[in-house]
């Protein structure tokens, strides 16, 4: 098995993903990649940061991004998150408008959702890395195989999570999600190309009803 320097129970709970051929050729790819002296984002040490952050069992509520960020100093390893001292993304500023709209969270000054995962809120990306200043240049590079497993495993393996699928390449996950014992919520993407159509899904406000019905505790969605 690879060594994956990746929090312990994510780990056993992936052990057979990290034997199959793709992961290899995954692993592989991205050695190359920086042999060829291309610079990868997140940095390596942040690769499975949500993973680090939000072990198995503490998964409440999953927000799936589709890449990092491509740019310098941005990506952290989670989804939508930027470090302190970066300016906000677009999307994360609707996100933190549709907050303050669903919940009263004033909007906060900095991007880093740290708080949130250590919560339970699991914000994961679809593909885990990105060459810096190429958007979406990983995205056949098998991450998606593996991520896919990482969300059959939370379906799987847990009860009463809340996902929150943004945008039509999210919602496609919805196929992998067991709707019958998980809360599955649907909205257009935050990104403003979405002209808006995020504002108001109350996805917040939800999630917390939801997992206080089911006895979860709810998130303090404040960053």
């Amino acid at each position: 098995m690879p060594d994956v320097k990746i929090e312990a129970s994510w780990k056993a709970a992936l052990a057979e993903e990290f034997e199959k051929p793709y992961f290899q050729v995954l692993i592989d790819f991205l050695k190359k990649e920086k042999a060829a002296g291309k610079v990868i984002f997140p940095p390596g040490p942040l690769l499975f940061n949500a993973f680090e952050l939000t072990p198995l069992a503490a998964v409440k509520v999953v927000i799936l991004g589709q890449d990092p960020y491509h740019n310098p100093g941005e990506a952290m390893g989670l989804s939508f998150s930027v470090p302190k001292g970066v300016k906000t993304p677009p999307s994360l500023q609707n996100i933190y408008k549709e907050l303050l709209a669903d919940l009263l969270v004033p909007i906060p000054s900095h991007g880093d959702l740290s708080n949130w995962a250590t919560q339970g809120v699991f914000l994961l990306n679809a593909m885990l890395s990105v060459e810096k200043s190429r958007a979406g240049s990983h995205q056949s590079s098998g991450w998606q195989h593996f991520t896919d497993a990482v969300i059959r495993t939370l379906s799987t393996e847990r009860e009463h999570l809340v996902f929150m699928l943004w945008g039509n390449f999210a919602k496609k996950k919805a196929a992998l999600i067991d709707g019958s014992k998980h809360l599955i919520l649907e909205a257009a993407h935050p990104s403003p190309l979405a002209g808006g159509a995020f504002f108001n899904c109350k996805h917040f406000s939800k999630a917390n009803a939801y997992l206080k019905e089911h006895g979860m505790g709810e998130i303090d969605w404040n960053v």
